[in-house]
């Protein structure tokens, strides 16, 4: 079992930037793939950028590449994602979820995690 808490959320202006936290409860964090999703109001979650296991490989949405930087501290149990340039179609809820088994090509699928945290709120003004 593993817990998921999200920190770091808030209203930033446009071009600005923010640090995404995600902290993990339980044990072998290392061996989790780790992702962090988005949901719009009125939109469906979508993928934003992961890490897999033991930090090999990161994956990033097209929309972010090249802005977002997702890392994983795997003595601290916590993954981050770096959002710098934020524009307002940033705007929205940020997810941080888990999995052990997920790999690519299906680690930027949603349904594919089983642990996820509760979400935080990122605002960009314009």
């Amino acid at each position: 079992q593993v817990q998921l808490v999200e920190s770091g959320g808030g209203l930033v202006q446009a071009g600005g930037s923010l640090r995404l936290s995600c902290a993990a409860s339980g044990r072998a964090f290392s061996t989790y793939a780790m992702a962090w999703f988005r949901q719009a109001p009125g939109k469906e979650r979508e993928f934003v950028a992961a890490n897999s296991w033991r930090g090999g490989r990161t994956y990033y949405a097209e929309s972010v590449k090249g802005r977002f930087t997702i890392s994983r501290d795997n003595a601290k149990n916590t993954v981050y994602l770096q959002m710098n340039s934020l524009n307002p179609d940033d705007t929205a809820v940020y997810y941080c979820a888990a999995d052990q088994g997920v790999t690519w090509p299906t680690i930027v699928v949603v349904t594919k995690y089983d642990y996820w945290g509760q979400g935080t709120q990122v605002t960009v003004s314009s």
